[in-house]
């Protein structure tokens, strides 16, 4: 372990950054310990920037993983967390606010350092990832209950709200820690237990802030983190486990598909926030330079991989040229490099998959005529991660742009000529996550956001995403809603509460 973190260390330190030692963790954390896996296995961790391996964490089992379930049903099932009042538990998430809030620099840098991550959005997305962990430690003192007006006169009817039990927790690499936090802070408040599997691609994050949460006081048991790049049998575990009644899963619809049927037998809840396709409709009616802006923000954080990354953008005729021109401009401009300059604005993609998997849809598009105005290639003298930031334009329905989730940093450019074609054409998918649209029409704006078969909808807004808000999507995009009042449904039962032959004086 010493050895590992001491890598990483020097690793961070060579690029200017801290030695923090105390919040990299290279074990798993089950049952209040830190643990290797049965069988001593482990796996690398690798900055996608250069390729260099930053540490070593274990590689757990399906044992390990049925050990950390154990651990969850002990602990939610001890007097010190399912009968530990909301108020307690609301003071603890405030102490694990806290912490986190104390160690944003440090969490942003390992993020950096696992993820390529600009330095600037890593720490942006602690803030963020943070603010789910205060919000429902407010919302855990408002899970109310309910006395219903009965229509006998000698019974009561009372309606509460229990913690389901144990939550498996699978969330995925692109935000290592905001997908954790968005979850777990809402089973916490609820009074669940979890066993979180991270992304393989960014475990550490995820252990810095399990390791923070224990610091906080979170007794043991109740948060525990399994690490493995055998992902498939221990979300099979998840799903026919009866010791799990509820799992929550951020990432892609073909294995969202596969683990809500595993989990039908169970009759489990299931929460799946999966893979989008997200319309950016500009209509005649828009103010271009602000249309430009939101579609800055939108495409090219993290790199496009975000899952309401804007896909397909629509323009009108009527202001097609100007803004193809504008965002033209402005993606040339971009800064690309590894995430630990501050002025970085594009790092590499995750892994070789991911890269690969982006650099055939621009084939596919060029094969099939379309025009690549700008990028369309890797940047090797980078790394072999890098790609450029990509604009194309014609482009046809038949090419796979057009149909299916990129999640690289490519923007696809098509002409609409009036509202009815461009409200067709962005509901032609099976996907349904979010979609976003400018206008300074305000008829129009209703009328259009009514239309849009999407969970979310921004208007002259690129940025959606906020903890007041219900996260999640429609159509193939998945199930439930994160954040917001509505993320504590996923984790409570009604229990309905019959009080009859009461004798009243």
């Amino acid at each position: 372990m010493f050895r590992a973190v001491n890598s990483f260390n020097r690793i961070l330190m060579a690029n200017g950054m801290r030695n923090f030692s105390a919040l990299v963790q290279t074990k798993a954390l089950v049952n209040g310990n830190w643990v290797n896996s049965s069988n001593n296995d482990v796996f690398e961790v690798k900055n996608p920037a250069n390729g260099e391996v930053i540490g070593q964490v274990p590689n757990m089992t399906v044992a390990d993983a049925q050990e950390a379930i154990c651990a969850a049903k002990q602990a939610f099932e001890s007097k010190e967390w399912r009968s530990m009042t909301a108020k307690d538990r609301s003071n603890l998430l405030k102490k694990w606010h806290k912490l986190i809030e104390q160690h944003t620099d440090e969490i942003a840098e390992i993020m950096t350092a696992e993820s390529g991550k600009p330095i600037n959005e890593s720490k942006g997305e602690v803030m963020y990832g943070n603010a789910f962990v205060e919000w429902f430690a407010e919302e855990a003192r408002r899970i109310y209950g309910e006395i219903v007006p009965s229509g006998a006169p000698n019974r009561e009817i009372i309606v509460m709200k229990q913690p389901i039990g144990v939550a498996a927790l699978i969330t995925p690499w692109n935000f290592p820690m905001a997908m954790i936090t968005r979850k777990a802070g809402a089973a916490l408040a609820a009074g669940c237990t979890v066993v979180v599997k991270p992304s393989e691609d960014t475990p550490l994050t995820a252990l810095a802030v399990a390791k923070l949460a224990e610091d906080a006081g979170i007794p043991k048991g109740v948060i525990n983190v399994i690490t493995t790049n055998k992902a498939a049998p221990i979300g099979d575990l998840f799903c026919k486990s009866p010791d799990v009644r509820g799992i929550s899963f951020t990432g892609s619809t073909e294995v969202g598909k596969l683990l809500f049927r595993n989990a039908a037998d169970g009759i489990k809840r299931v929460c799946l926030e999966l893979g989008g396709n997200a319309p950016f409709i500009v209509f005649d009616t828009a103010n271009v330079e602000k249309a430009v802006d939101g579609a800055m923000a939108s495409k090219f954080r993290n790199c496009g991989q975000t899952c309401v990354s804007a896909n397909r953008f629509f323009v009108q005729e009527g202001v097609y040229d100007k803004f193809v021109s504008q965002l033209k401009q402005r993606v040339e401009a971009l800064k690309v490099g590894q995430g630990q300059s501050c002025d970085v604005q594009i790092g590499p993609l995750i892994n070789k998959m991911q890269f690969d998997k982006v650099s055939a849809f621009v084939e596919d598009a060029r094969s099939k005529s379309a025009n690549i105005i700008s990028g369309g290639k890797n940047i090797p003298e980078l790394g072999s991660l890098f790609y450029a930031p990509t604009i194309i334009t014609d482009v046809p329905p038949t090419a796979k742009l057009y149909t299916e989730e990129v999640f690289g940093p490519v923007a696809s450019i098509i002409k609409f000529k009036d509202e009815a074609e461009a409200i067709q054409k962005a509901n032609d998918t099976r996907r349904g996550l979010a979609g976003y649209f400018y206008s300074d029409n305000l008829q129009q704006v209703f009328r259009v956001a009514k239309r849009m078969e999407v969970g979310m909808v921004g208007v002259n807004e690129g940025i959606i995403s906020a903890v007041e808000a219900p996260f999640g999507g429609v159509k193939e995009s998945g199930v439930g809603r994160e954040g917001s009042r509505h993320g504590i449904d996923d984790y409570v039962d009604i229990k309905y509460i019959c009080m009859g032959n009461l004798k009243y004086d």
